[in-house]
């Protein structure tokens, strides 16, 4: 059996790009650890089954080195002020999918005569966060006293995202690459992105994120739209980051999601501390490190009391992430994934005949006829 001289460098590289570890590697192939040391070398069957399992090309395996391979956008990212490292291929992959959505999308307005969004690229770093927030919340038509009579965080944030949408953002929310389970998303890489487009803006969320942390996310990044700037983010709502823009947009997404007049009107002084950001994290339907963040913000709180409390809330939500189930929720249907208006969009093209159903297929992610028609049917598209 003809065995492939695979290089050790881009094995490793290919390893670590999947977040694979060698234990899990070692289960799945018994000689990895050998193919390391030089000792053994896969066939070239192994060597195409670890390239699929990575999801690398295959002749990446006969350079010497790994290629660089930088992200296609904008890295607002940053850990501890330096940039992050390499990005894995999960979020390669999600950010190429996007893009081609994107890419179709735009073609789609210009075939229809669409016109521009003029909110796309309206602001700048110099307005006043407040003021971009009062924007946002007049063009998406956003309230939130209405926000705050609805039961839960889910509700909230699925009216935050049908709200951008009937505005002309897509909005996609999902925890896996694509439609493979399999590939799951890490919030400790990323949280969101936006792709900024005056006819076809786009904003990424992360799903595997807890509800209330994906409402800022989608906050922060529709700042990003409103600044026409693309890129990826690790929005916090506790972190005062390094870059201006992220810091920028952290300001517009905590401003439009609890307006100070507001918090101010409600803020109960003589309440603890922790009962009284769990309070306002009902009330508002936004993280409790939003809340207390918005705490020091208005002056209610010291810096140090800020970062204790902070720790103790990270590690909270920590163990709550933990216990908490992974099953199913609205965000796994076809709509939160790839965004209703896109979906819609492409449906109805495809029905039309304008698309091909192979691409359409490719870019829903779906396999089988009678689920793009079910689509069609839950979409609204066909009666």
């Amino acid at each position: 059996m003809t065995k492939i001289a695979a290089s050790i460098p881009v094995l490793r590289w290919a390893a670590a790009r999947a977040r694979l570890t060698n234990e899990e590697l070692t289960a799945r192939f018994a000689k990895w650890p050998f193919w390391l040391a030089g000792d053994a070398q896969p066939t070239l069957k192994q060597l195409e089954d670890f390239a699929r399992l990575t999801h690398t090309a295959i002749g990446y395996f006969f350079l010497p080195q790994p290629p660089v391979l930088a992200l296609p956008v904008r890295d607002f990212r940053t850990l501890r002020d330096k940039e992050l490292a390499e990005p894995s291929s999960n979020l390669l992959d999600t950010l190429y999918l996007c893009q081609q959505r994107q890419d179709w999308y735009r073609d789609h307005a210009r075939l229809h005569g669409l016109s521009a969004l003029p909110f796309v690229g309206s602001a700048s770093l110099q307005d006043a966060p407040e003021s971009v927030a009062q924007h946002l919340r007049t063009t998406l038509g956003l309230s939130a006293a209405a926000r705050r009579q609805l039961a839960t965080w889910s509700d909230a944030l699925r009216d935050l995202i049908t709200k951008a949408e009937d505005a002309g953002v897509m909005v996609m929310v999902s925890s896996v690459v694509g439609s493979n389970s399999h590939r799951k998303l890490d919030v400790g890489e990323f949280r969101g992105f936006a792709l900024t487009d005056h006819l076809a803006p786009l904003v990424f969320v992360n799903g595997a994120d807890s509800k209330a942390a994906q409402m800022f996310t989608l906050a922060h990044e529709l700042a990003h739209v409103w600044l026409g700037a693309t890129g990826v983010s690790d929005a916090q709502a506790g972190e005062v980051p390094e870059q201006d823009t992220e810091r920028w947009c952290n300001q517009v997404a905590a401003e439009l999601l609890m307006p100070m007049a507001e918090l101010q009107a409600t803020y109960r002084p003589n309440a603890p501390i922790l009962d009284e950001i769990q309070r306002l994290a009902r009330e508002f339907k936004v993280s409790t490190l939003v809340a207390l963040r918005r705490l020091f913000d208005a002056g209610y709180i010291s810096r140090a009391a800020l970062w204790q409390h902070y720790r103790e809330e990270q590690e909270r939500l920590r163990q709550l992430k933990e216990r908490a189930s992974s099953g199913g929720d609205f965000y796994r249907s076809l709509g939160a994934r790839t965004s209703k208006r896109f979906a819609r969009a492409i449906v109805a093209s495809t029905l039309e005949g304008l698309t091909s159903f192979p691409e359409a297929y490719r870019m829903l992610g779906l396999r089988k006829t009678a689920t793009f028609y079910q689509a069609a049917q839950e979409l609204g598209v066909t009666a």
